[in-house]
């Protein structure tokens, strides 16, 4: 009997390979919106080579063409594959709301622990400033950069990264000024070590999970804008694919009842903001404890 309960003891325990996604997501409305999410990545980082056809290629012949083995969502006005734009527009729709997050992130979070750690008069100007950016919608600032700079996607991206930067170091300063009260900062002070370094391996890594939950919300907001500024004809400009203008080039299909065109980047776009709101408040709820 005791052999028998050494080698059970012994056994390593049988691991549950879904463990890991019902703990990241907990509820079948989470692990669909991260399925969708991780469905549209691979999409974005392959669309070279899941693009039945050539996307800036159209023929003036097909235009408007009815969804077939040929073309399996139709065709828009200028004869382009609708479903391999779909596709191809995949990288430019995510990754330039991407970037944005990234740098508004990065450099939100540098900002803010800054501001937080040195205080006093500092901390009053840098939200001073903070307050100033807030005032101006990101929109309307990629707007003015196109003015500046010129269409494409390299100055609205650089544009919306300033005005998301607000929302994080705001963010970041709070929860970095409420850390440093706490003796573990202290200990790492009273050993000496550098206010970077505190910061870095002390602070960081406890904030980290709230800038999470908040840089992808902001990625929603984000995408929305580009898309938004796409649609309007300043942002990625044709004939390279881009959800937005899509949307922006399919009006003239909805007049002639071929809806596809359009309706398709809508519903894409919408699934993808929709999926990333209900994962970021579900990584806000699980880091306040108001999800089990």
């Amino acid at each position: 009997m005791s052999a028998v309960t050494l080698d059970s003891a012994a056994a390593p325990p049988r691991r549950d390979p879904l463990r890991r996604l019902r703990r990241l997501g907990g509820s079948w409305l989470v692990n669909t919106c991260l399925v969708i999410l991780g469905v549209f990545l691979v999409v974005a980082l392959a669309a070279p080579w899941l693009a039945p056809q050539d996307p800036e290629f159209g023929a003036l012949s097909e235009t408007f063409a009815d969804p077939g083995a040929a073309h399996w969502l139709g065709t828009d006005q200028g004869g382009h594959d609708t479903f391999s734009a779909l596709i191809e527009g995949t990288r430019t729709s995510l990754f330039g709301p991407l970037a944005v997050v990234v740098f508004a992130t990065v450099a939100g979070i540098a900002v803010g622990l800054f501001s937080a750690w040195r205080g006093g008069w500092v901390d009053a100007a840098i939200g001073r400033v903070l307050d100033i950016l807030f005032a101006f919608p990101a929109l309307l600032l990629a707007i003015l950069a196109v003015a500046l700079f010129g269409k494409g996607l390299t100055a609205p991206v650089l544009a919306m990264a300033v005005a998301y930067l607000p929302y994080t170091a705001r963010l970041v300063r709070g929860l970095a000024a409420a850390e440093k009260s706490r003796p573990y900062i202290a200990a790492y002070r009273v050993q000496g070590h550098s206010p970077v370094f505190v910061s870095v391996r002390g602070l960081l890594p406890n904030i980290t999970p709230t800038v999470l939950a908040q840089a992808t919300v902001n990625f929603g907001y984000a995408l929305l804008d580009l898309a938004a500024l796409s649609f309007l004809g300043l942002g990625v400009q044709p004939p390279t694919p881009d959800w937005g203008s899509m949307i922006n080039q399919g009006q003239s299909a909805v007049l002639q009842e071929r809806p596809l065109s359009a309706i398709v980047p809508a519903v894409a776009i919408v699934l993808v903001v929709v999926a990333f709101n209900v994962v970021g408040e579900h990584l806000a709820d699980r880091v306040a404890g108001r999800d089990a």
